[in-house]
């Protein structure tokens, strides 16, 4: 069984914001294998699907990015689910808008929601869609943490639903070929040599490149 999660922030206030991208490549997925309709469980909201014919559960968690984990894991132990089996859908900085990567294993990269899956969890070894967002442009005033909780612009609200398609792609190919395979598919199609700019590795030495830590709570919903 696979456990395909979406990260985001609930609420429509937050709902069109470039950290809840992770939220809409699910419901784009829930979509595409006609799930069943989401219901409150784990802290989050789930989704019984068949992916590739395998069986799945679709999660969004409900707690706020920076609380993930807490359903996360339980939504895998009541289900069984290996790190393995995981597979965490989430926005990237470091990689340029658009480009939409796989990854298994490595760190959060200052990237809240991973960082309390794995804290939760007690691993990093899961599988990853991530979903670029770019960095803040120039002249962009605010942090990083500002620019993750703000809207797409009217391009990238153009190129938004083909990113989406991008990541439900990348997920039915991890389900249908496993994810070995559907990385030398969906990762090759940038040529060695040729990383756009702004594009990291998502290891976990990297830092964000504003004061504080990207993916931090809204405001109001600080500790």
């Amino acid at each position: 069984m696979l456990l395909v999660v979406g990260l985001g922030n609930p609420g429509n206030q937050y709902a069109a914001h470039r950290h809840n991208v992770g939220f809409m490549a699910v419901d784009a997925l829930a979509d595409e294998v006609r799930a069943d309709p989401f219901r409150e469980k784990f802290s989050g909201l789930h989704a019984k699907a068949e992916i590739a014919g395998k069986p799945a559960i679709l999660l969004k968690p409900m707690t706020y990015m920076n609380e993930s984990g807490r359903s996360v894991q339980p939504a895998m132990a009541f289900f069984k689910i290996a790190p393995s089996e995981l597979i965490v859908l989430h926005d990237e900085l470091d990689l340029p808008f658009g480009t939409v990567r796989l990854k298994v294993g490595g760190g959060h990269a200052g990237h809240n929601g991973l960082r309390s899956i794995m804290a939760h969890c007690g691993t990093g070894s899961f599988g990853r869609v991530r979903l670029g967002i770019g960095r803040p442009p120039a002249g962009f005033r605010g942090e990083v943490a500002d620019y993750v909780l703000s809207g797409f612009d009217a391009v990238e609200r153009a190129s938004l639903p083909d990113c989406l398609k991008q990541a439900v792609q990348s997920v039915l190919e991890v389900a249908a070929r496993g994810f070995d395979a559907a990385m030398n598919v969906r990762n090759a199609r940038q040529k060695p040599g040729k990383r756009q700019k702004g594009e990291g590795d998502g290891s976990a030495d990297q830092a964000p490149a504003a004061k504080g830590e990207r993916g931090s709570l809204p405001p109001s919903q600080k500790p």
